[in-house]
């Protein structure tokens, strides 16, 4: 099972709130589908470390801020460390190509877009208006491993 750290990063603008998406850029993956930035995290990887590298390595930017981890606890003990946090959401595959979960937090981030990143193109800002357009009406111009998230963060931004 791979282990994800995944990123919703913000903006706000006159028009509305925009996220960042990507296309991945690797020929076995057919670089169709949008996706957020972020990947699999590493051999005894912190999830905000894995975070911060996929992101910068994939887009450009550095991330300023990653809701949930002001609460994060580590145990730091002599031969071990734990850390527990608590972020935006979980998701987990339970059928398809690839057995996975991973964790997506909501991020701010400066810097400029790369226009091409490692494994990654087409990399912008899309308004949350266009994203829930598509996603109420050609949901599989999302990778089929960020559609639930997608969904969860679109519910969650209507309830605020």
């Amino acid at each position: 099972m791979f282990v994800n750290a995944r990123a919703i990063i913000e903006r706000e603008t006159d028009t509305g709130i925009e996220i960042v998406v990507q296309t991945r850029n690797k020929p076995e993956e057919g670089g169709r589908w949008l996706e957020l930035p972020g990947g699999r995290v590493e051999e005894f990887e912190s999830l905000p470390g894995a975070l911060q590298r996929e992101i910068k390595e994939e887009t450009g930017l550095d991330l300023t801020d990653i809701e949930g981890l002001r609460r994060k606890v580590d145990t730091n003990n002599k031969e071990t460390n734990v850390e527990c946090l608590q972020p935006f959401a979980v998701y987990q595959t339970t059928k398809g190509p690839v057995d996975s979960m991973g964790v997506y937090f909501r991020c701010k981030a400066e810097g400029e877009l790369l226009e091409i990143g490692h494994e990654t193109k087409n990399i912008h800002w899309l308004p949350v208006q266009q994203i829930a357009d598509l996603m109420r009406n050609d949901r599989d111009k999302f990778s089929w491993v960020d559609q639930g998230g997608l969904l969860f963060y679109l519910s969650q931004i209507k309830a605020e």
